[in-house]
């Protein structure tokens, strides 16, 4: 076998950071923490003001908050995401609720659908975790009818969330040619994703707020259902995670509102809402 042939075969048995970022969300159980959301989804249509009727696509929809959400207003629905243990836990609760959706597995940044195929397309922190954002960003513009509307929920940088992925990453350093999920969560970072577009941006600051029994409850939970943050801990040594848990408790404890000894962390995220005209 060649030099060359060896590096190649190499390059091909790496995993992308793609490759890891779905190994990431396809462990723990994100639907434990993705319920917990559910409001976020409703708060997101009302935003984007749904009608009946109107063809609705949830991009990287998880266990489906706002695709359930869009559901009860009477939409016709479709959740894409491409783990597809998310999807089927976002079929079994529209099944148990009685609503009606469809369940596509696909990548946010290669779409399934022609062009202005959708009324509205939404997205409730999932696809700013894609690692070609502007490829995603273009998908979204792409899918969405002219006169239609696109509607993100993402956490900002300094958010309870974003400050959990900082702290993970002074840990576990990302590669040094990812984009920062949060770059989402800003006005600057949507413009340059949406700005080129002939679209009209409109952003509104918003909160959510993560409640649990404790700050070591809540952090239990994230290391056990929480994909980024269970996969984290399983790249450290038993000290490194010691290490990594004080720190993460720091940030619990700084966002804290609760004096019961209980958890109340609010979380701010960015509520977009891009009209393509």
């Amino acid at each position: 076998m060649s030099l060359s042939t060896t590096v190649a075969a190499a390059e091909a048995a790496t995993p992308t950071l793609k490759d890891r970022q779905r190994a990431a969300w396809s462990s723990g159980d994100y639907a434990v923490i993705g319920t917990t959301l559910q409001i976020v989804g409703e708060t997101l249509c009302e935003a984007v003001d749904l009608r009946s009727g109107q063809h609705v696509l949830d991009v990287a929809a998880g266990n489906g908050n706002a695709s359930l959400a869009a559901a009860r207003r009477w939409c016709d629905v479709i959740a894409t995401d491409y783990v597809p243990e998310l999807l089927e836990r976002a079929g079994k609760r529209a099944q148990a609720e009685g609503l009606a959706i469809s369940l596509r597995e696909a990548d946010a940044e290669a779409l399934p659908f022609a062009a202005e195929s959708f009324d509205a397309v939404l997205s409730t922190f999932g696809v700013m975790f894609t690692p070609d954002q502007e490829r995603a960003a273009n998908e979204l513009v792409r899918v969405c009818r002219p006169g239609g509307k696109i509607g993100l929920a993402n956490w900002t940088p300094e958010s309870f969330v974003g400050q959990l992925f900082k702290t993970i990453a002074t840990h576990l350093p990302p590669p040094p040619h990812a984009k920062p999920p949060s770059r989402w969560g800003t006005q600057a970072g949507i413009v340059s994703l949406f700005g080129a577009h002939e679209v009209a941006i409109t952003a509104t600051p918003r909160h959510f707020a993560f409640r649990y029994r404790s700050a070591e409850h809540w952090l239990a939970v994230f290391k056990t259902y929480y994909g980024p943050t269970h996969k984290a801990f399983a790249a450290l040594t038993a000290e490194q995670q010691v290490s990594l848990e004080h720190d993460l408790l720091a940030v619990a404890a700084r966002f804290n509102q609760a004096e019961d000894g209980t958890l109340v962390a609010p979380s701010e995220y960015l509520e977009v809402v891009i009209t393509r005209q």
